[in-house]
């Protein structure tokens, strides 16, 4: 969330990597990908390439690392070397592991800035705006949600309210259909119910709910 509004900021365009997208089967074939994310960079200057959790794929070399793993690294960090300082193109990562990245790819991160979690205004800030446009229960009680996210980062409070929506989706299913078929085929309207502050912590509905009472200790 905060490189894509740091991209937005900066109007530049947006790559985001994902180690799903880039690890390919055949042999060479990631190199292809990496060697074509940073020609697609270039083509589309202003703008950022950002790897999330960089520690998982350019952490730091070790004797039982696989040959195209090896590879792979060498030219991502061969291409890094590549772009010029006139160019517009910036590298960001983002890690919960520093100590584990790479040390070659850290001389490459000159600048680097612990993210804190956020506090109760950046919490509800996030909230008010993953749920806008969400029908809400009359008694929905944000303030509630706001204390009892605590502690946790921007991405787990999006994933939270997903699965809080996820809840009324489910119950509405249950209600509404039998082996995929629609109870009633004369309604078509589709119709669930507001979102509830009891939905944040449905332990059954849920996939993550939230504990009551919780929170996660920060050490």
């Amino acid at each position: 969330m905060l490189a894509k509004a740091l991209a937005a900021e900066s109007s530049a365009n947006f790559i985001n990597i994902k180690m799903s997208t880039i690890m390919d089967k055949w042999f060479g074939e990631s190199n292809k990908l990496v060697a074509a994310i940073f020609s697609l960079a270039q083509k589309l200057q202003p703008c950022i390439i950002f790897i999330d959790e960089i520690d998982s794929f350019l952490r730091e070399r070790q004797s039982t690392d696989h040959e195209i793993t090896s590879m792979l690294k060498a030219e991502f960090m061969t291409l890094w070397d590549g772009l010029t300082s006139e160019g517009r193109v910036l590298v960001l990562g983002a890690t919960n592991r520093p100590n584990d990245i790479d040390s070659a790819i850290l001389r490459r991160l000159p600048k680097r800035f612990a993210v804190p979690l956020p506090q109760a205004p950046e919490r509800r800030k996030i909230l008010e705006i993953m749920l806008n446009g969400a029908k809400l229960d009359p008694g929905f009680d944000l303030d509630f949600v706001v204390e009892q996210t605590a502690g946790m980062s921007g991405s787990d409070i999006k994933e939270a309210c997903r699965n809080a929506a996820m809840v009324s989706m489910r119950e509405y299913i249950r209600n509404n259909f039998v082996n995929g078929k629609r109870v009633d085929d004369d309604n078509t309207e589709i119709n669930v119910r507001p979102l509830r502050t009891s939905d944040f912590f449905n332990h059954q509905a849920s996939e993550k709910p939230l504990p009551m009472n919780h929170i996660r200790e920060i050490s």
